[in-house]
Formats: C-alpha cells, sequence, structure tokens
C-alpha cells in the first residue's frame, strides 16, 4: 500500500495525534484505543486482500488460442493464393526443384531482367558456385570475370539501376506491432517481408531467411540479375538497402540449406567439381503445365494471418511456459500448400 506525504496539521485533532504518510493514528483514551485496534484490523484486512488479489489473477489460465495448424486447418480457400506463374522462378537441379518466388513491385528492372535470362536459359548448365555458412548460397557464370570464356546475356540488359528501396505509397502494407531493429516499422506486403520508414516514405524488401538478391560489386549499380544468391542462414539484416531483393524461395529451401559449405574465400567452391550443377532455371509459364509444381501460399493481408502471427508471438501450448510478447518479422514463416483437388 502507498504512503503519500503527510498533510499539513489540523487544528481540531489532538496534539497527541501521530501521522504516517496519511493513516492518522491517535494513542490517549480507551476508545481511541478500540478504534486503533479496529482501524489495525481493517488495514492488515486490505493488505491481505492486496497480497491475494494478485496470486489469484495469475493462477487464472490465459485464454486458449489456436495453434498454428489448428488455425490453417480452419482456413478458407480466400486465405490462400495461388502462385502466378509469371512472378515464379523454377530452379531445378539433379536434387528437386526450388521454387522462387519474384517482387517486380519492389526490383520491377531486375525482375524484368531475370525474365528475359530465365526465358532464353541463360541459366541452363551454369551452376551454383558458393555455398557459405549462415550465410548464402550463390549461383551464376563461373567463369564471369573472364571475358573470353563468359556467357552472352544475350537481350537480358548489361547495366541495371541498384533498386535497393521503392515508395511507400500505394503499397499495402499490414505492419507488425513489435519493435523493430532495422527498420522504424516491419510487417508485410504482397506476401513478402517488409520494411518501412513512414517518416521518408520509403519501404524495402527484409533479408529474411530464403530472401533472393541480386550479388553485385562494390558500384551500388552493377547488379544485373544473372547472379543471384539465397539467404540460408541467420537473417542478415545489415544488408536491406544495400542490395537489390528480388525475391524469396517459396520451396525447397532444403536442397539449398544442405549444400557441402565451399572452402574457399566468402564460401566459393574452389574446384569445378565441387559445383552443384544446375539443369535449368525456368518461369513456371514456360513450363509446360503438367510439368509444373502447383502451389498455394497463404495470404498476408487476412484477419487468419493476424491470428497465425499472434500465435507465433505468444506460444500457449503445453510446451512454452512464458509467452514472448514479440516476433521478428523474418520469423513469421509463410505456410505453403498443394492445392486441394475441386
Amino acid at each position: 500500500m502507498r504512503l503519500t506525504p503527510s498533510a499539513p496539521p489540523t487544528p481540531s485533532l489532538p496534539e497527541s495525534t501521530q501521522r504516517t504518510g496519511q493513516l492518522r493514528i491517535r494513542q490517549s483514551g480507551p476508545a481511541s484505543g478500540v478504534a486503533s485496534r479496529a482501524f489495525a484490523r481493517l488495514a492488515l484486512s486490505v493488505l491481505l486482500a492486496c497480497a491475494v488479489a494478485p496470486l489469484a489473477f495469475a493462477a487464472t489460465p490465459p485464454a486458449k488460442t489456436r495453434s498454428t495448424q489448428e488455425i490453417l486447418d480452419a482456413s478458407k480457400p480466400s486465405d490462400w493464393r495461388t502462385l502466378d506463374p509469371a512472378r515464379t522462378l523454377y530452379l531445378d537441379l539433379a536434387t528437386g526443384r526450388v521454387i522462387i518466388e519474384l517482387a517486380p513491385d519492389f526490383a520491377p528492372a531486375h525482375v524484368a531482367n531475370i525474365t528475359t535470362l530465365a526465358h532464353e536459359g541463360y541459366w541452363n548448365g551454369l551452376a551454383i558456385i558458393r555455398s557459405q555458412d549462415n550465410f548464402v548460397v550463390q549461383w551464376g557464370d563461373p567463369n564471369a570475370e573472364d571475358e573470353a570464356k563468359k556467357k552472352t546475356m544475350g537481350s537480358a540488359k548489361a547495366k541495371l539501376p541498384a533498386e535497393f528501396e521503392r515508395p511507400a505509397k500505394g503499397l499495402a502494407f499490414r505492419a507488425l506491432p513489435d519493435v523493430d531493429g532495422w527498420s522504424p516499422q516491419a510487417g508485410f506486403a504482397e506476401g513478402f517481408p517488409v520494411g518501412r520508414d513512414p517518416k521518408a516514405g520509403r519501404a524495402w524488401l527484409a533479408h529474411c531467411y530464403g530472401a533472393v538478391g541480386a550479388g553485385r560489386n562494390n558500384d551500388e549499380d552493377s547488379s544485373t540479375g544473372a547472379e543471384l544468391y539465397v539467404v540460408t542462414g541467420q537473417s542478415p539484416r545489415q544488408l536491406d538497402r544495400n542490395i537489390t531483393v528480388v525475391g524469396h524461395v517459396v520451396q525447397g529451401m532444403e536442397l539449398l540449406s544442405v549444400l557441402p559449405r565451399g572452402t574457399g574465400p566468402l564460401g566459393f567452391y574452389e574446384k569445378p567439381e565441387q559445383y552443384a550443377g544446375i539443369q535449368a532455371i525456368r518461369l513456371a509459364q514456360d513450363v509446360p503445365v503438367a510439368e509444373r509444381t502447383p502451389l498455394e501460399v497463404l495470404r498476408t493481408d487476412t484477419a487468419l494471418f493476424d491470428e497465425l502471427v499472434e500465435a507465433r508471438r505468444n506460444r500457449r501450448d503445453a510446451f512454452y511456459k512464458r509467452p514472448a510478447g514479440h516476433i521478428n518479422v523474418c520469423n513469421v514463416l509463410l505456410p505453403t500448400r498443394t492445392p486441394k483437388a475441386p
């Protein structure tokens, strides 16, 4: 119980009255003794009530919330979206298929160039040339630095502007409730994890696990999309707004994360026999329908998605004893599924 500073002396009270905070206890006379004891009992009751109330509240179990799986099981067809074949890239390896969703609304020039490269079969027969532990897997032309041996880029552009960020205006951004260490706001837009600066009016794709970026040299406009990487480790958000992010992997990360680590500087493979060969990289729209991988991704602009985020922010299943009350945008993984047969 909080004691506030004593009030000024009141003339009508006897001088024998003592003051403790704002509680005045008279010490003379039998009647005052009875009153004192009665008051003490009352005060004790109040103190006990204050002490017991928090314990009773703490003992009340939190309201049961649905688990991630229960939320997904209750989803409706409208909670899911089908990947656009014109924005979907298939990276076919001997071990399987990696599916990448491109983000032309964030990096239009790079995505257009990547589309041209894929149409013309630029990556077919090239290789994954880098696998750096807890960082990235990268592919492209192993001879890109050799003018005599490098593969021609066909009709793709050899020079592109940097596309590190875009105007936030017009972007259907759904903010997370928690503080982000790398941006004033973090959330989702068009199915992608995004950072946003409302004051500057800018937004950008976050370097989360599975993000696909365009490799570059020191000059910010030195990327063409011919050399791409995928984040395979702890989200390197320090790269946000320093490299053009062109999309993210929606299926097949397990095929990239298990690749042997490169032994050269920055995880590059030192010998050609270490490369992981690329069979083909194609846009889904260029692949016969029978050979496509049907896939749906959970939408990020629905009430169901909000519930899913909250279920991960505050886990209340039997295992978790202390809900975190916080989530990083890169810890909100986007579920995918094979479309249900009609």
